[in-house]
């Protein structure tokens, strides 16, 4: 049975479209159809950059284009889930649940499926990284921004020659950076890291936001100024027939011309109400954020083989990463943030680690680490727009532009073949 045809509104201008979700992802997407001509509202049970957006690291990570599901992954992965505190992590209790999506996940690490999905990565970040800059023009946005570089750090001659064929498809695919090899030069580009980092790489380009909740509010802002509206109401159930969609909301019930689901981690949840069954799961990401003067920052700190980061917030230091794979429903483990900040004060001699404020986030994450941009199954009326993992913030404003070519029946600028939701 083909997809129901909604009829009721011009595929031009001048609808009415609900998106579903106020984080980073859903935010953008409202904006730029809204720049289209659309009346839009955005619906969420909580109100405005109250998950993912919150407390991420605040990084562009335009360079990451490498799927988590690699060559050799999962020789790697039983070393790394023997250790609970480890990069990678998956709750026993949760360990069950989560076997068919390790099956997929183990699928995307073949080199087929990775090849694939890399070349997929890289051009939807070509177009994030121009997506963006048209998102900062139009928004005037450009002071919440920090443009300060990235610096990814190897502990040894062996990790950084294991690094040099990324490092190579990174270059092939436009990103800039330089290669550093001694304790010395890494100084001069952040001093005050322990000299066990005897070589690094450095993304002179790459970006973050001085505050992703704050960014997230400021592009709402600009939204609600222009005359969109967003409602804090529960989405509990989503429906598609042949002439019509509809929310059905806590109060009320609401018939969009269209819909857009970027409910991040939550999103599957309504997906399956249309007959759509995607294959989304949990990255719980912890993080903890000290205030301003616990360290000289100068620019994005990654610690690769440790599986954390350091940004900037606000004149702070956020501390976080990890990937604990456990599923929305069981409780926060904050001993993964004490293990993070203690391994930062090591790496980072003369970090003030009082003071801080704990967090744990929601990553919604596929097996090959793309998202899902396409219409549901049941109706074109309906764009996904989710399952971005660690990259939502990256890849939000393109993600809003490739939503607005769906909506408007245009060609989209990259093929979406790689993050259609019938991809599985």
């Amino acid at each position: 049975m083909g997809k129901a045809a909604v009829t009721n509104a011009s595929s031009q201008a001048g609808m009415t479209i609900a998106v579903i979700g106020a984080g980073i992802v859903g935010v953008s997407c409202a904006l730029r159809l809204q720049s289209l001509g659309h009346q839009v509202t955005i619906y969420d049970r909580k109100g405005l950059a109250a998950e993912a957006s919150a407390g991420n690291a605040g990084a562009f990570a335009f360079s990451e284009i490498l799927p988590l599901a690699a060559p050799g992954m999962m020789r790697k992965a039983p070393k790394w889930l023997l250790d609970p505190m480890g990069p990678l992590s998956i709750l026993p209790r949760y360990a069950l649940q989560l076997t068919p999506w390790l099956l997929r996940f183990w699928r995307a690490s073949w080199r087929d499926r990775y090849a694939t999905s890399m070349t997929a990565q890289a051009a939807l970040m070509g177009l994030a990284r121009a997506a963006l800059e048209r998102q900062i023009r139009d928004t005037d946005g450009e002071a919440l921004l920090q443009r300060d570089g990235q610096l990814q750090l190897f502990e040894s001659e062996k990790e950084y020659q294991a690094s040099l064929p990324a490092w190579e498809m990174r270059g092939a695919n436009g990103t800039r950076f330089d290669l550093l090899q001694s304790p010395d030069e890494i100084a001069e580009i952040q001093p005050g890291l322990s000299r066990q980092f005897t070589h690094a790489g450095f993304t002179p380009d790459w970006i973050n936001t001085v505050d992703p909740k704050g960014w997230c509010e400021y592009l709402a802002g600009q939204f609600l100024a222009r005359g969109g509206r967003l409602e804090v109401q529960e989405v509990r159930a989503l429906s598609a027939d042949r002439v019509s969609v509809a929310l059905d909301l806590d109060s009320h019930r609401v018939t969009p011309d269209r819909v857009v689901l970027a409910a991040g981690a939550w999103s599957h949840l309504l997906a399956r109400g249309l007959g759509d069954t995607l294959p989304l799961e949990t990255e719980r990401g912890y993080n903890t954020t000290l205030p301003a003067g616990a360290f000289d920052l100068k620019t994005h700190v990654t610690f690769g083989s440790h599986g954390f980061v350091a940004s900037r917030i606000n004149g702070g230091v956020r501390i976080g990463g990890a990937v604990e794979l456990g599923g929305l429903n069981l409780p926060p483990n904050f001993k993964r943030s004490e293990v993070l900040l203690k391994k930062a004060g090591r790496f980072m001699p003369g970090l003030d680690s009082s003071g801080g404020s704990q967090w744990m986030g929601f990553r919604p994450s596929m097996p090959d680490t793309l998202p899902v941009i396409g219409a549901s199954s049941a109706s074109d009326a309906v764009i996904y727009a989710f399952g971005h993992g660690h990259l939502g913030l990256t890849q939000s404003a393109a993600t809003a532009e490739l939503v607005a070519d769906l909506v408007m029946s245009r060609p989209p600028e990259i093929s979406l073949d790689a993050v259609s939701p019938t991809r599985f």
